[in-house]
C-alpha cells in the first residue's frame, strides 16, 4: 500500500511539470508575427527589387491563385523588369516543386509548400508580364492541391500585409 502511494504521489507530482512543458511546446509553435523589416531586406535580397518600391497581391480563386508584384511608380524600370526577371524564375521554379525563394524571403517554408511539392505534377504556373510588374496564375483541378495553393497565398497575404481577401474571389 505505501508503495502504491508513493507511485501515485510521483505521478501526481509530474502532472504540473508535464502541463508546463506542453504549455511550452503549444507557445513554440504558435505562429508569431514576422519581422517586416527583416522580411523586406531578405525579400529585396531574393527577389532582386525593393520591396518598399512595389506592391504585392495574393489572389485566392476557385481554380487555385494569382500572385501579382508591381512598380508603385509607373516610371520605375528597373522594379518593373527585376519583378519580371524573378517571376519568370520562380514560375519556372515552382513547377518543378522548388520553393527554395519564399522560404528564403519567410526564413521559414510557408504552410502548403510541401503539399505543392508533392502534387507539383498537378499544378500549373503561367507566367505572365503587367504594365508594371508580373503575375504568376496557379491553377489546378486537384482538391489537395488548391487547399495547398490556399494555404499558400493565406500567408503570404499575412505576411506581406497586403490586405488582400482571404476567400476565393
Amino acid at each position: 500500500m505505501r508503495q502504491l502511494r508513493r507511485r501515485s504521489a510521483r505521478r501526481i507530482a509530474t502532472i504540473p511539470v508535464c502541463l508546463l512543458l506542453l504549455a511550452c511546446a503549444a507557445r513554440a509553435t504558435q505562429q508569431q508575427p514576422h519581422d517586416t523589416t527583416a522580411m523586406n531586406a531578405r525579400g529585396a535580397q531574393v527577389m532582386g527589387f525593393d520591396q518598399t518600391k512595389t506592391a504585392h497581391h495574393f489572389t485566392l480563386a476557385k481554380t487555385g491563385g494569382v500572385i501579382q508584384v508591381q512598380a508603385n511608380d509607373p516610371s520605375d524600370a528597373a522594379s518593373r523588369d527585376h519583378i519580371r526577371m524573378h517571376f519568370e524564375n520562380i514560375s519556372k521554379a515552382f513547377a518543378q516543386g522548388d520553393f527554395t525563394d519564399p522560404h528564403e524571403v519567410h526564413a521559414e517554408t510557408p504552410p502548403g509548400v510541401p503539399e505543392m511539392k508533392a502534387l507539383k505534377a498537378k499544378i500549373t504556373y503561367q507566367y505572365e508580364s503587367t504594365p508594371t510588374g508580373a503575375k504568376l496564375t496557379i491553377t489546378t483541378q486537384d482538391p489537395k492541391a488548391l487547399k495547398a495553393i490556399h494555404a499558400y497565398l493565406r500567408y503570404q497575404i499575412r505576411e506581406h500585409k497586403t490586405g488582400d481577401p482571404l476567400d476565393p474571389q
